[in-house]
């Protein structure tokens, strides 16, 4: 063997024994359960998701896949934990936009979203609608812009509490539009939708899910859903690309996360079986019932949309003077 090819061979071999030992750890992973860390409550909406997915996962690996509700100060508690936890593939999350949020909205995090968690996979979405109370004399989201323009601050709107996403929503449109609208904060988004109905406020923005038997009753009046597409269950309402406003969108998506320097193999495996997971007729049907589209995207698809959102949620937190808790 001459010098050339003696140089080659020790350059290959140990990227050749990586390779070998990263196909063999994702092969024997998982020997043992893996904990599913769910930061909010049982019965949330990222809650049902990380349970679906934990049991079709649990399935598929042939290994206990358990659900960890560790819900506090706004799903930081439990991120907090992940983030320490050991990079081997045995601890994972499944988290909403308030990954993205939490560095807008608190001042001292334990963790650093981009630094500290490895994406796993895009999980669903839960796509928001807009809302006005029918004595408001607007059809049309434009209709609604013009009138805050033309009466600033005597619209209002509710929210489930400042900093979440159905405020924001809000804010964004203000930010976007130039408009003045007052925030009136309830104690969670169903109170804000009673209030709404009651009529305590003129406008709020939910998840389609929530409020589509009272749509269908004629008691709120649908301007838009502020997603890509348009919605299934309202097939007669447009987009808020569609009425004429493209940046005003606002979907609330799900994702897995595991501790940053967990195994790319295991990732991948994960990933692979995630996909393979939320295709599945049980998962969707489950999903469907609860108002949640299944999304499932690869580990780049969930990096580059947790960047984007934490910019655009930044921007959106500043334009509305939140003071940090």
């Amino acid at each position: 063997m001459n010098f050339s090819r003696l140089r080659c061979a020790v350059l290959i071999a140990p990227l050749s024994l990586a390779f070998l030992c990263g196909t063999a750890l994702a092969q024997n992973y998982p020997s043992k359960p893996i904990r599913m860390i769910l930061p909010f409550p049982p019965g949330a909406p990222s809650d049902m998701v990380g349970r679906v997915v934990a049991q079709k996962l649990g399935e598929q690996l042939g290994e206990n896949v358990i659900p960890d509700n560790r819900p506090g100060a706004g799903g930081n508690v439990a991120m907090t934990q992940l983030a320490k936890a050991p990079a081997d593939g045995y601890t994972l999350t499944v988290t909403s936009p308030v990954l993205a949020l939490s560095p807008s909205l608190y001042k001292s995090l334990q963790y650093d979203p981009l630094k500290d968690f490895a994406p796993v996979a895009r999980l669903a979405s839960i796509e928001n609608v807009m809302l006005v109370h029918p004595s408001v004399p607007t059809k049309t989201l434009k209709d609604f812009v013009a009138l805050a323009r033309a009466k600033p601050g005597k619209l209002n709107f509710g929210s489930g509490g400042a900093g979440t996403t159905n405020h924001l929503a809000n804010e964004l449109l203000k930010y976007l539009e130039k408009i003045d609208i007052t925030h009136v904060p309830y104690k969670g988004a169903t109170v804000a939708t009673v209030a709404l109905i009651g009529g305590e406020i003129d406008e709020v923005i939910v998840s389609v899910a929530s409020v589509l038997p009272l749509i269908n009753a004629g008691k709120v009046r649908p301007l838009a859903v502020l997603s890509e597409n348009r919605v299934a269950t309202l097939p007669n309402v447009p987009t808020s690309k569609e009425a004429g406003f493209p940046k005003f969108q606002m979907s609330i998506w799900y994702g897995m996360f595991a501790p940053v320097g967990t195994p790319r193999e295991i990732i991948m495996k994960l990933n692979r079986e995630v996909i393979k997971s939320m295709e599945g007729r049980e998962a969707r049907e489950k999903m469907a019932a609860a108002g949640i589209d299944p999304w499932p995207g690869s580990p780049e698809q969930l990096g580059a949309l947790l960047k984007s959102e934490m910019a655009r949620y930044a921007t959106i937190v500043e334009a509305a003077k939140l003071p940090k808790e």
